[in-house]
């Protein structure tokens, strides 16, 4: 259903395990990006009145993940710690060239933002079936869900704004380079590295 050309290997819910603390705090910190990203949308193409209600929830949404995501960390007797640098989105966000059309950045935005979320998805579904700690696994369970309905709407976007065929290539073109990308991460206690 993501249409990821590489799946993430299974022992990385290994390296999670043992690093419950890094990957809450690197999980609360994607979830404020998420909400941020959502932000700069609205900011960015206020004309787009669909995309700004729907941005709109999501950035509520995504802050209320945080606050779930920090409340485990509460829980559990740790803080929020600091920010950390994420690679994986560094590194994909240089797929697409700079410039072009404002309706091209508004597209290659969106389709980074469904691919971060096709990505989260998954691995939550990884954790939700593997990690040990059932409270924290049913936790991933039920953002997982979540994940995959931000994946489909961004990507809905990109192909309700663009030209279909066009928008469906970039994305092939995308998920086969975040492919190549994902091959040399996987190896930390972070939620996309």
């Amino acid at each position: 259903m993501l249409g990821l050309k590489l799946p993430t290997d299974p022992r990385w819910v290994n390296i999670v395990e043992k690093n419950i603390e890094e990957i809450l705090t690197d999980h609360a910190y994607c979830e404020q990006k998420a909400a941020s990203t959502a932000i700069s949308l609205i900011i960015g193409y206020p004309e787009y009145s669909e995309l700004v209600d729907e941005m709109t929830l999501l950035a509520q949404e995504e802050m209320s993940h945080f606050k779930m995501v920090h409340d485990r960390l509460l829980e559990r007797g740790y803080v929020l710690g600091r920010e950390r640098k994420d690679v994986y989105v560094n590194d994909l966000m240089k797929f697409f060239p700079k410039g072009g059309s404002r309706l091209d950045q508004l597209i290659h935005r969106l389709l980074y933002a469904a691919l971060i979320e096709a990505r989260s998805c998954e691995r939550f579904r990884l954790l939700s079936e593997e990690l040990p700690d059932k409270k924290l696994a049913d936790f991933y369970r039920k953002l997982m869900i979540s994940e995959a309905n931000h994946y489909t709407m961004f990507l809905g976007f990109a192909r309700k704004y663009g030209n279909r065929e066009e928008v469906d290539q970039k994305w092939q073109d995308l998920l086969t380079h975040e492919a190549e990308l994902i091959k040399d991460l996987g190896k930390q206690e972070t939620m996309h590295g």
